[in-house]
């Protein structure tokens, strides 16, 4: 039986982390934010490798969710997508998602704007994609698992083995540690956002982070606040 994990995500969170996890699976196939390019075409927004980004991918959405939904390469079980909540369009019809095991993952809305900024001149409450993860908790039928970032990398093997619990599959301790570098199922984007995951190999310890927001940037992690505390409250506890 094939299992189909939709992992959604904002930006500057655990997610490439979180797919390299799920990579170092043999049973595993992973697909890396297969809507970005439907995205940068859709809005216009100038993004770092933007023009190979749109090459590297379908502009289609129908075509990226026929991908999701394809058959698997022989021997391999277990489909795993990486999908960032603020590349899909609003409005846009997210009925093939009823079907996948849905997961959500959250940062605090402060940590995430301080890491965007870093890297984006620019910071809006869309660009982090916690507004549309809640929207999307709303499309669902069922509700899904909530795991906060800063519970996680406070104890990633207990939520990756209620995780394979909850998935109907077996946790393997591969899931834990990987080799560092690149891999070919990186975004042709990596070069500019995976310096930290590429040297990485495994989940960093979690620790607090001190922060310095603007008054604008500050105003952006307060508007997303009320939606993640909502999505907090159903945060897993292993």
């Amino acid at each position: 039986m094939t299992v189909r994990v939709a992992m959604w995500s904002g930006p500057r969170n655990i997610s490439t982390a979180m797919m390299r996890s799920w990579e170092n699976r043999p049973d595993t196939v992973v697909v890396d934010e297969p809507f970005y390019a439907a995205f940068l075409a859709r809005t216009g927004l100038d993004h770092p490798a933007r023009d190979e980004v749109i090459a590297s991918q379908p502009t289609d959405v129908d075509q990226v969710v026929a991908g999701l939904l394809a058959p698997l390469p022989a021997g391999r079980t277990v489909h795993y997508a990486k999908l960032m909540t603020h590349h899909l369009a609003p409005g846009q019809d997210l009925a093939w998602a009823r079907g996948l095991r849905n997961v959500m993952l959250i940062r605090d809305p402060v940590e995430v704007v301080a890491s965007y900024v870093k890297s984006r001149e620019a910071c809006e409450p869309d660009d982090i994609g916690l507004l549309q993860q809640v929207d999307l908790l709303d499309q669902l039928d069922a509700q899904p698992p909530v795991i906060d970032a800063a519970d996680f990398l406070r104890d990633p093997e207990a939520h990756l083995r209620w995780l394979c619990d909850w998935l109907g599959l077996p946790f393997t301790d591969r899931m834990l540690a990987w080799p560092a570098g690149p891999r070919d199922s990186d975004g042709i984007w990596a070069p500019h956002w995976y310096d930290a995951v590429w040297a990485s190999t495994g989940f960093a310890p979690y620790r607090p982070r001190e922060v310095d927001l603007s008054s604008h940037d500050a105003g952006v992690a307060e508007a997303c606040r009320p939606a993640y505390e909502r999505l907090r409250a159903l945060r897993i506890h292993p």
